[in-house]
């Protein structure tokens, strides 16, 4: 049997269906919900795009100007007639292209998007090529196979080291931080999402011709795949990534030995008072309340503390958490961008190093930009009186439930 005869089975199977790979319009939505402010209309690149269910929401939801990309011109026909039906073939534009060799300019794109493609590429190798097509502000939307276990199973890990080799959310956020991206939000998916493309695809794989070249190998391979879902599903799942590029012109790190007297300097000139500066200090000297690492400032050109953020231990309901405070920018310094990249940095840093959620008490208007939404959605309250819209939360790891009720700050705080 040629390779040519597999591939026609293969995408002979998946033609007509709705999904190419694990998804759901509410994940969808939710991620373009997580991807923050975009322009009024949005220019999208909709990367291994199948059929086009995300690129027809994308347009018709967020106004958006989609390019979809895909080597399957029978999909790409596809999405142009579904687009055509719905009023939106003005709105998206196919384009029959290797998704590693694309034949568009840098900086062209406001949202660059992959749903279930990655693994085409590589994760590492698609934050490589694909950053270059953002522009300024612009973000990376990606949905990528992951292990879910700490320790998989041996059938589970023999079958992904064999096609594809998987991390874990947390591994994945590290590479994107290391490739120089902020992560602004992981979404884990539910099983719903594998039901929605393996549902339809036993169906095909049920009614197929067999006899056709290829068909049984291919129906054989899908078989396989879904049985292990079934069986070892506790393994890995899907989940998506929300990044955004980090800003160039800052050097953001965790603050070094002998950095105190700077920062403590930075705090004083950004609050023109002493106060929030000696609080640093005082969280410093507390071990219950510091968390190393999770200090950082971003530097100016000169070398110079530019900005500081700091996030340490504190309690909601009994149990840990984590508190963003103070944020300090040095007045010479502020509106350029710095307070933003050492915010980015430190929630990066708290993301990786296993920090769930992370609370502040801060302006309604700055702090939403970064994803933190009202604390009192979640049942978290302060022990002290301030307008609901100011005390916010952010959760960094969706697997598991956020705490609820009082939030505790270490005792420097003196509330």
């Amino acid at each position: 049997m040629s390779d040519n005869a597999l591939h026609d089975a293969f995408f002979a199977l998946h033609h007509g269906l709705p999904r190419q790979g694990p998804g759901s319009d509410t994940t969808t939505r939710r991620l373009l919900s997580l991807a923050g402010r975009l322009p009024e209309r949005p220019r999208v690149l909709d990367l291994g795009c199948g059929p086009g269910r995300s690129a027809l929401l994308l347009a018709a939801e967020a106004g958006a100007e989609v390019t979809a990309v895909d080597t399957h011109e029978p999909f790409l026909a596809e999405l142009r007639e579904s687009a055509a039906a719905r009023g939106l073939d003005g709105s998206i534009r196919t384009l029959n292209a290797d998704m590693g060799a694309l034949p568009l300019p840098d900086g062209s794109f406001d949202l660059v998007w992959a749903e279930g493609s990655v693994f085409v590429l590589g994760f590492d190798r698609a934050l490589a090529e694909w950053r270059r097509l953002l522009a300024p502000g612009g973000a990376l939307v990606l949905t990528e196979c992951v292990w879910t276990a700490e320790d998989p199973g041996p059938a589970a890990r023999a079958f992904w080291e064999e096609h594809y080799p998987l991390r874990t959310v947390t591994g994945n956020a590290a590479a994107a931080v290391g490739a120089g991206y902020h992560v602004v939000a992981t979404l884990p998916q539910p099983q719903s999402d594998w039901d929605e493309y393996y549902v339809p695809l036993a169906a095909h794989a049920d009614a197929a011709d067999t006899t056709v070249p290829g068909a049984a190998e291919a129906v054989a391979g899908a078989r396989a795949e879904i049985a292990l879902r079934r069986e070892h599903g506790s393994d890995y799942g899907y989940a998506g990534f929300v990044l955004r590029p980090a800003d160039p012109r800052w050097t953001v790190r965790p603050e070094r030995d002998g950095e105190a007297g700077a920062v403590w300097r930075v705090v004083a000139a950004a609050f023109g008072s002493e106060a929030e500066a000696d609080l640093v200090d005082a969280l410093r000297r507390d071990a219950d309340a510091w968390l190393p690492g999770l200090s950082f400032v971003a530097k100016a050109p000169d070398g110079s503390v530019a900005a500081h953020a700091l996030i340490t231990r504190c309690l909601v309901g009994g149990l840990p958490s984590a508190a963003l405070a103070p944020v300090s920018v040095a007045p010479e310094h502020q509106r350029s961008g710095a307070g933003q990249a050492v915010v980015r940095a430190v929630l990066d840093a708290a993301r990786l190093s296993g920090e769930r959620h992370v609370l502040v008490l801060g302006h309604p208007e700055y702090y939403p930009r970064f994803g933190f939404v009202r604390a009192s959605e979640y049942g978290i309250k302060p022990g002290f009186e301030v307008p609901d819209e100011t005390m916010m939360a952010l959760v960094l790891d969706g697997t598991a439930p956020v705490p609820s009720g009082m939030l505790v700050y270490p005792a420097a705080f003196g509330v």
